[in-house]
C-alpha cells in the first residue's frame, strides 16, 4: 500500500479509538472513494448497521459534482435517521480531512436536523 493510504489508516485508527456509536447515539462512518461516497450509522455496541446509503446510481445525462451528490447522500441519511427517531449522531470522518466531500455530507446531516 502506499504511504497515503497507510497514514489515512492510521488517523482512522486513532478516530476509533475515540468515537464509539450506541443505539440512540449511532457513529456515521463515511468512505470516499476517487468516484463515490458511501455513508452507514453504526451501533457499536452490537457491531450492527442501522442505515446506509452510497452515491452509485445509473444515471443517463449530465451528472452532478462530487461534492453535490455528498451532500444529497447527507440529506437522504438525515431523512433516514429522522425515521428511525435518531437525533443525535457521533461523526466518523474515517481518517479523512474535514472538507470538500466530507464537510458537505456533515453539513448537510447537520442541515437535515441532526446534531453532532
Amino acid at each position: 500500500m502506499d504511504n497515503k493510504r497507510i497514514n489515512r489508516i492510521k488517523r482512522h485508527t486513532r478516530i476509533r479509538a475515540k468515537v464509539s456509536g450506541t443505539k440512540e447515539v449511532p457513529r456515521v462512518a463515511v468512505f470516499r472513494s476517487n468516484q463515490h461516497i458511501y455513508a452507514q450509522m453504526i451501533d457499536d455496541t452490537t457491531g450492527t448497521t442501522l442505515a446506509s446509503i452510497h452515491d452509485i446510481t445509473k444515471t443517463k445525462g449530465k451528472v452532478p459534482k462530487k461534492s453535490d451528490r455528498a451532500a444529497q447522500i447527507g440529506e437522504k441519511l438525515a431523512e433516514k435517521a429522522k425515521a428511525l427517531g435518531i437525533t443525535k449522531i457521533v461523526f466518523d470522518r474515517g481518517g479523512y480531512q474535514y472538507h470538500g466531500r466530507i464537510k458537505a455530507l456533515a453539513e448537510s446531516l447537520r442541515k437535515g436536523g441532526l446534531i453532532f
